[in-house]
C-alpha cells in the first residue's frame, strides 16, 4: 500500500492499493456476508520506499503466468473441496462470476485430454468445445476418432451426431423453454448463448413440433373448412389429386373504390417521380404508408363459403421454422359437396348431342372427321389462336385435376420430385414455383368450363407467363435406373444449354446430399479436382464419415459440380453465347 498525501504534500491518513485491489474487495465481500466484522484487522504491507507504478508493472509482468489448465483445477479445488461458491472465487481473484463458472466447466474436460493441452496437443478453443459433454469416455472416444481435421467445429460435429442443433427449423418452432420444460435436454458448450446449443432428444422434439402443430392447427379449423390435415412436412404430391381453389378479393364499396383510386393516384406519381430523382426521407415514408394503406383498403382476400364447406386445408411446419398453413384443397370425394355450382350446359350444346344421337356412330365419325380437317387448316392459319388452344390445354391439365377439355390431344403432367430427394419440395425452387403457381391461379376462373372465354381476354405476355410455368412442371430430366431411351436426356442437356443454366449456384456438394452417398476414391477425386492435390492426400487415411465432412469443408464455394451435373464441355461455349 502507499500513503496519501495533500496538494502540501502532508498525510492524510488514507491509503493507495498499489497491489491487491481485488484481495480488498473479496474482503469486503466477507464484510457484507458477515463472515468477519467491520473492524477486523487485515495484514497490509506498507511501501514508502519504492514507486508505486513500478511495484503494480513488476507484479504483473514480471511474474510468471499459471498454465491455464493449472488455473481451471485451483478453481475447481476450491470449488469442489472448499465449497466455495462462483461468487466467493470471483470476489477473490477479481474475475467475474461467469469467468468462474467457464473454468469450472473447462476444469471438468476428461484428464487425460488437459494432459494433452498442457503438452501443447490442444488448444483451448478445442478444450472448450469438448464442454459440449462430461462424460471423460466418450471425450476420448471422440479425440482418438477424429482424422486429420480435429478442430473445433469437427471434435462438436463428432460430440452432437444424431442431435438437432437450436437453429434447426424444429428448434426455433418449439423453442428452448418449451422443450426443457418437457423434460428435453439441451447440451451446450462455452461457446453458446442463451440460443444455441443442441437438442439432445430429437423424438422428443418431433412430438412437440406435431402437437404445437396441432395448436395451431384448431384456428384453421375454426374457419369452417371440413378437413385439416397436420404434417410436418409440407407434400405437393399428397395434393397432387386435388382441385385446389384459391381467395377472391372482397368486393368494394363505391366509397372504399374512391379512397383506393385516390391514394394509388398520389402512389404512382411518387413512383414515376422515383425514376428521375432521389426521393427524399418523407417521400419514401409517404410511400410505405400509401402501400400500407391501400393494403387495409383493399382488404384480405377470401374464399367462398362454398368452398370452405367442401375444402379442406394443411398445417406444417414452414421452410424458416414458422408455420405453414395452405388451404383450399378439394377432394374428388368431396367434390360432390359441390355438385351443380358449374355453369350449366347451353341449349345449343344439348341440341347438338340430340341431333347426334339420331345419326348413324359411323357417319357421325366421318362428317366430324371432315370437320376436324378444316379445323385444323384454319387453326394453322391462326397462330394466336393455336397459342392459345396449346395454353388452354396445359392450363385446364394443370390447374383443375381431372379436366381433360381440350380438343387438343395434349396435356401437361406434373411431375412430382419429392420422391426422390427429402425436403425438396421444401427448396427455394418448389418455394418459388408454388408462390408462382397460387399467382397465376388467381387470375383463372374457378371452373373449368369458363377457361377458354377467359384465355381469350389474356394479353400475349399473360399467355406466354402462363405457358412457361406449365411447361416448366413437365420438365422430367431424372435419370432412373433402367431408362430406355437416350434422346429426353440428350433434349434436357440442350434445354440446360437453352436456359444458361448455371447449377453452381444452387447446389454445392454435402456429406448428406452426394458426399457421404459415393465411395472414398470418388471424394478423393472430387478434392483434387475441386481443390488440389495436397488436400486430396490429406484425405486418404480418414475412414468415411470423417473424409465425407472434410471433404463438405473444403468444396465449399470452390463451384465444384459432379459430373452430371455439369453441361457437356464441347458446348458450354455456345451455351454461354446464347
Amino acid at each position: 500500500m502507499e500513503l496519501e498525501r495533500d496538494g502540501e504534500g502532508r498525510e492524510t491518513g488514507h491509503y493507495f492499493v498499489t497491489i491487491g485491489e481485488g484481495r480488498r474487495l473479496a474482503q469486503l465481500l466477507r464484510v457484507r456476508r458477515r463472515q468477519i466484522k467491520k473492524a477486523d484487522l487485515i495484514r497490509c504491507v506498507l511501501d514508502t520506499e519504492h514507486d508505486a507504478h513500478e511495484i503494480s508493472l513488476a507484479e504483473n509482468v514480471i511474474r510468471s503466468s499459471m498454465h491455464p489448465a493449472d488455473e481451471f483445477e485451483a478453481f475447481a479445488l476450491l470449488h469442489n473441496e472448499k465449497g466455495m461458491a462462483a461468487d466467493d472465487i470471483a470476489a477473490r481473484f477479481g474475475v467475474t462470476p461467469a469467468v468462474v463458472k467457464e473454468r469450472l466447466k473447462l476444469a471438468a474436460v476428461s484428464p487425460a485430454l488437459m494432459a494433452v493441452y498442457r503438452e501443447g496437443g490442444l488448444s483451448l478453443e478445442q478444450v472448450m468445445a469438448f464442454t459440449l459433454t462430461d462424460d471423460h469416455a466418450r471425450q476420448q472416444e471422440v479425440w482418438q476418432g477424429l482424422g486429420w481435421d480435429k478442430g473445433a467445429d469437427a471434435i462438436r460435429r463428432a460430440l452432437t451426431e444424431g442431435q438437432v442443433d437450436a437453429g434447426d427449423r424444429r428448434g426455433r418452432f418449439v423453442g428452448a423453454d418449451a422443450y426443457v420444460a418437457a423434460g428435453g435436454v439441451i447440451t451446450r458448450d462455452l461457446f453458446d448463448d442463451e440460443n444455441g446449443g443442441y437438442f439432445a432428444d430429437p423424438a422428443l422434439l418431433d412430438r412437440l413440433v406435431l402437437a404445437k402443430l396441432e395448436q395451431e392447427a384448431q384456428a384453421v379449423r375454426a374457419e369452417g373448412w371440413v378437413w385439416v390435415t397436420v404434417t410436418p412436412e409440407y407434400d405437393f404430391r399428397a395434393t397432387s389429386t386435388m382441385r385446389r381453389v384459391y381467395p377472391s378479393e372482397p368486393e368494394l364499396s363505391t366509397k372504399a373504390q374512391r379512397k383506393l383510386e385516390k391514394l394509388a393516384a398520389e402512389y404512382d406519381e411518387l413512383e414515376a417521380l422515383a425514376e428521375n430523382e432521389e426521393l427524399t426521407e418523407a417521400m419514401q415514408a409517404r410511400v410505405s404508408q400509401l402501400e400500407t394503406e391501400m393494403e387495409a383498403v383493399k382488404g384480405q382476400p377470401v374464399y367462398d363459403t362454398a368452398d370452405i364447406a367442401a375444402g379442406g386445408a394443411f398445417v406444417s411446419l414452414g421452410y424458416e421454422g414458422g408455420v405453414r398453413v395452405e388451404r383450399g384443397f378439394i377432394r374428388k370425394e368431396d367434390e360432390a359437396a359441390m355438385a351443380g355450382r358449374g355453369e350449366p350446359e347451353t341449349d345449343g350444346a344439348s341440341e347438338g348431342r340430340e341431333s347426334i344421337a339420331s345419326l348413324p356412330e359411323k357417319l357421325v365419325a366421318q362428317l366430324t372427321a371432315h370437320r376436324t380437317a378444316v379445323l385444323r387448316e384454319a387453326v394453322a392459319q391462326r397462330p394466336d389462336i393455336a397459342f392459345i388452344a396449346v395454353v388452354h390445354a396445359f392450363a385446364a391439365s394443370t390447374f383443375y385435376v381431372g379436366s381433360r377439355i381440350s380438343c387438343l390431344d395434349i396435356s401437361a403432367r406434373t411431375v412430382y420430385l419429392s420422391g426422390y430427394v427429402a425436403g425438396m419440395d421444401e427448396s427455394p425452387q418448389a418455394r418459388a414455383c408454388g408462390d408462382r403457381q397460387a399467382e397465376l391461379a388467381k387470375a383463372l376462373p374457378a371452373y373449368v368450363q369458363d377457361l377458354w372465354d377467359a384465355l381469350l381476354g389474356f394479353t400475349q405476355e399473360q399467355l406466354m407467363r402462363l405457358l412457361a410455368h406449365c411447361a416448366a412442371l413437365t420438365v422430367d430430366a431424372v435419370v432412373r435406373p433402367g431408362a430406355s431411351s437416350p434422346q429426353p436426356l440428350k433434349h434436357a442437356e440442350a434445354l440446360s444449354q437453352a436456359v444458361s443454366l448455371d447449377m453452381t449456384a444452387h447446389w454445392q456438394p454435402t456429406a448428406t446430399n452426394y458426399l457421404g452417398q459415393v465411395t472414398k476414391a470418388v471424394i478423393v477425386e472430387a478434392v483434387r479436382e475441386g481443390v488440389s492435390e495436397e488436400a486430396a492426400a490429406q484425405l486418404a487415411d480418414l475412414k468415411k464419415p470423417a473424409m465425407a465432412e472434410a471433404a463438405e469443408r473444403l468444396l465449399a464455394d470452390k463451384g465444384w459440380l459432379p459430373q452430371v451435373l455439369r453441361l457437356p464441355q464441347r458446348q458450354v461455349g455456345d451455351a454461354m453465347a446464347a
